[in-house]
C-alpha cells in the first residue's frame, strides 16, 4: 500500500522548514518500508500553521501542523499515515474554519495540486476556460471577461473588459499580454502564493488573453525577489508548451501563443505599468507619461495588455463557468472576490480569498483571530505603503471599492497590514515619505523633492517645531504631490501621511484634529 503525503513547497513554508520536513518524512518511511508518494505542493495559505502536512485518506486530506522535523518521528508513531491522533492533528484540511469559510476561486486549486503537473491540473478543472474559449469569437471572450464585472486585482481596480476592448480593437500587427508580477507592496504574498502553488492557472489567463486580443506573445515581469516562482514558472512553462498549450498552433486551434518570465530588478516603481514597460524593454524602469494609454502603445510601441498576476488568474473560473456565475460573488460594482493578505500584527496571518463585501471587522477577528500581540487593533494599512491608514472606528466598512474610497480608502492589491496600539503613526507617517524617497523613480519633481521634503516637515512636527504652521505646509505639500506628480507613487504617498494626521492627531503633538 502506498500513502500520498503533501508537503507544501511554497516559499512561506520552506523558510521555516518544510523542505527539511519533507526529507525527514522520506526518510522516516524508507527506514520503515512504507511506500510513499510525496508531493510539494502549495500553501493553503494558513500560515501560522506552515508547514503544514497533508495526508490522503478515504475521508479526504487530514492535516497536521505546524511539524517541525523534529516531530516526524512522533507522527510516524502516531501512525498520521492512517491519520492517527497527534498533538498537531488538525482534521480534515477542508474542514479548517479559517479555510471554510473562505470562497476560493482563483485559489480553488492553490495547495491541493502538484503546481508543475499539467494532468493534474487538468484533473482539478484546468484548462477547461481555455477550450471554451478557443470555441468562442474574440468579441464573446472579450464581453465575458466585461460581463463578469473583473476589475484590475492591481490597486487602480480598472474593468479589464474595457483594456481587453481597447486592445482589441487596436490597430497593430503585433499585440503583447504582459503580466505584472512584480508583487512590491508591503504586506502582499497572493502572486506569489499562486505562481508557486499554481502556475497553470496564471499561463492559462494569458493564453485566454492572447487569444481574446490577438496577441501572441506573452511575458511575465516577475520581482527578482522571488527566485522560487521564477523556477516554478519556467518548469511550467515548458510543461505546458510540451502538452501543447502554447506554441504556433494552441490545442490544434491554429492560435499562437509564446509567453516567456523576466526578472526584475528590484525597482518597486515597476509595479507602476509603464515603468515596467520600459524595464521590459530594456531601459530604466521609469514612468512614462499617458497618453499614450499602454493599451494603445505600450510594449515596444504596440496594443498591450497589462494586468496583474491575480487578474488573469481570475479569467479561466469567468470562460469555464460563465460570467454570470464569477459576477454573482461581490457586491455593488465589486465583482467577485478577491485574496485578502493578512500580516503584520497579526494572530493568523495568510490569505482568505472572500467575495466582495465583507468587512474588515469580520476579516481581522474572525479570520485574523486578533492581533498577535493581544493587545487592541488599533489601525490597519490597506492597499501596500501607497494605502491609507484606516482607524478601528472605521472597521466595519464593507471591503468593497466605492465604499472604501467614499472614505478616502483603497483596497489595492488586496494587503492588510495590522498595527497594535503601540504604534505610532507620526513615525508611520514619516516612513510613508521616507519609503517615497528610496523608491521615486525622480522623474517628476512632486515626487522626487517632495518626499524628502516631506520627511524634513514631519520631523520637525514630531519634534515640536511650530507645529501649526508645519502641519500646514505638510497639507499643501501633500496636495501638491497629488495633483502634480506623474503617478501613483508621488500621487499617493501622502494617502497615509494625511490619513495618520487625520485619525491620529495626538500622536503628532496635536490637541484636535485638523482639517485634511
Amino acid at each position: 500500500m502506498s500513502y500520498k503525503i503533501y508537503v507544501p513547497c511554497d516559499t512561506t513554508a520552506v523558510s521555516i522548514g518544510a523542505d527539511k520536513v519533507a526529507t525527514a518524512i522520506s526518510q522516516q518511511a524508507q527506514a520503515q518500508g512504507l511506500a510513499i508518494e510525496l508531493v510539494r505542493n502549495g500553501s493553503r495559505g494558513l500560515f501560522w500553521l506552515e508547514p503544514m502536512v497533508e495526508v490522503e485518506t478515504a475521508q479526504g486530506r487530514v492535516a497536521y501542523g505546524p511539524v517541525r522535523m523534529s516531530d516526524v518521528a512522533s507522527l510516524f508513531e502516531a501512525q498520521f499515515l492512517e491519520a492517527g491522533d497527534h498533538p498537531l492533528k488538525l482534521g480534515l484540511t477542508e474542514e479548517i474554519p479559517f479555510l471554510k469559510q473562505q470562497e476560493r476561486l482563483t485559489f480553488a486549486r492553490v495547495g491541493v495540486i502538484d503546481p508543475l503537473s499539467v494532468s493534474d491540473y487538468a484533473a482539478h478543472g484546468g484548462w477547461a476556460g481555455l477550450r471554451n474559449a478557443l470555441t468562442l469569437t474574440q468579441a464573446d471572450i472579450v464581453s465575458a471577461v466585461t460581463v463578469s464585472g473583473l476589475r484590475g486585482r492591481g490597486g487602480a481596480a480598472f474593468p479589464a473588459g474595457i483594456k481587453w476592448q481597447t486592445v482589441l480593437t487596436a490597430q497593430g500587427e503585433q499585440k503583447y499580454i504582459v503580466c505584472n508580477a512584480d508583487e512590491g507592496d508591503s504586506g502582499t504574498f497572493s502572486d506569489r502564493m499562486l505562481m508557486e502553488g499554481d502556475p497553470f492557472c496564471l499561463i492559462e489567463g494569458m493564453i485566454i488573453a492572447g487569444v481574446a486580443v490577438g496577441a501572441t506573445q506573452g511575458y511575465i515581469y516577475l520581482r527578482s525577489e522571488y527566485p522560487r516562482a521564477f523556477t516554478t514558472l519556467k518548469t511550467a512553462i515548458a510543461n505546458a508548451k510540451a502538452a501543447g498549450f502554447l506554441g504556433a498552433n494552441i490545442l490544434n486551434s491554429g492560435k499562437a501563443f509564446e509567453l516567456e518570465v523576466r526578472l526584475g530588478a528590484g525597482a518597486y516603481i515597476c509595479g507602476e505599468e509603464t515603468s515596467l514597460l520600459e524595464s521590459l524593454e530594456g531601459k530604466r524602469g521609469q514612468v512614462r507619461a499617458k497618453p499614450p494609454l499602454p493599451a494603445i502603445q505600450g510594449l515596444f510601441g504596440k496594443p498591450t495588455v497589462v494586468n496583474n498576476v491575480i487578474t488573469l488568474a481570475s479569467v479561466p473560473v469567468i470562460l469555464a463557468k460563465g460570467a454570470a456565475f464569477y459576477a454573482n460573488y461581490g457586491m455593488g460594482r465589486s465583482r467577485g472576490t478577491l485574496a485578502f493578505q493578512l500580516a503584520g500584527n497579526i494572530k493568523h496571518g495568510g490569505l482568505v480569498e472572500k467575495a466582495f463585501g465583507l468587512s474588515l471587522q469580520a476579516l481581522l477577528n474572525d479570520f485574523g483571530g486578533g492581533s498577535r500581540s493581544g493587545k487592541p487593533i488599533r489601525t490597519v494599512q490597506v492597499g501596500g505603503p501607497l494605502g491609507a491608514y484606516v482607524p478601528a472606528e472605521q472597521f466595519h466598512l464593507p471591503l468593497d471599492y466605492e465604499a472604501f474610497a467614499k472614505e478616502e480608502f483603497m483596497i489595492g492589491h488586496g494587503g492588510v497590514v495590522a498595527f497594535d496600539d503601540s504604534v505610532n503613526m507620526a513615525q508611520m507617517a514619516q516612513f510613508a515619505m521616507e519609503f517615497c524617497v528610496e523608491e521615486s523613480c525622480g522623474k517628476c519633481t512632486p515626487c522626487r523633492i517632495g518626499s524628502v521634503r516631506g520627511v524634513e516637515v514631519i520631523e520637525r512636527i514630531r519634534q515640536g517645531e511650530n507645529r501649526a504652521a508645519n502641519v500646514e505646509l505638510l497639507k499643501d505639500l501633500c496636495d501638491t504631490m497629488i495633483n502634480g506628480s506623474l503617478c501613483a507613487m508621488g500621487g499617493m504617498t501622502p494617502f497615509p501621511v494625511l490619513s495618520a494626521l487625520k485619525y491620529f492627531p495626538t500622536d503628532f503633538g496635536l490637541n484636535a484634529a485638523p482639517k485634511v
